[in-house]
């Protein structure tokens, strides 16, 4: 349970700063929420101010801001589980454990672009099943 609630929580600081925080926030508040509108809706303002706070932080407190969004958010998912039933914190779990696996799955370096090198009239792009149509100069 509590490793579970870890890397949720590492998981949601991650995402923060990913090209795929948005479908990120929008999954975890589904998950948070559990089919509770005003849960939800608290979710996405928490994860918002998450966010804003990891952008904010400049290079020198970047590490303890992380690390301190880390610790606040796995509180909140240890919380949450100590206030559900027992089928409820093994389903909750289990979504948790998804949530995490499906970030990692999408993080750069699994299917997703990793590098572009433009080289005078021509570009490579590194990745997975990539296709780019690329034009420089004037068309004639």
């Amino acid at each position: 349970m509590t490793a579970a609630a870890a890397a949720a929580g590492t998981t949601v600081v991650q995402s923060a700063s990913s090209d795929l925080w948005t479908a990120f926030r929008d999954r975890c508040a589904r998950v948070i929420g559990r089919g509770d509108p005003a849960r939800e809706s608290d979710a996405l303002e928490r994860l918002d101010r998450t966010a804003a706070v990891l952008d904010a932080a400049n290079e020198e407190e970047a590490g303890r801001v992380r690390d301190l969004q880390v610790g606040l958010w796995q509180g909140r998912f240890e919380a949450l589980l100590e206030s559900l039933g027992q089928a409820e914190r093994e389903r909750f779990v289990a979504e948790l454990r998804a949530l995490a696996e499906e970030s990692a799955d999408r993080s750069p370096g699994r299917g997703a672009v990793t590098g572009n090198t433009f080289s005078g009239p021509t570009a490579l792009q590194v990745g997975d099943h990539n296709h780019q149509d690329n034009h420089f100069g004037t068309t004639g």
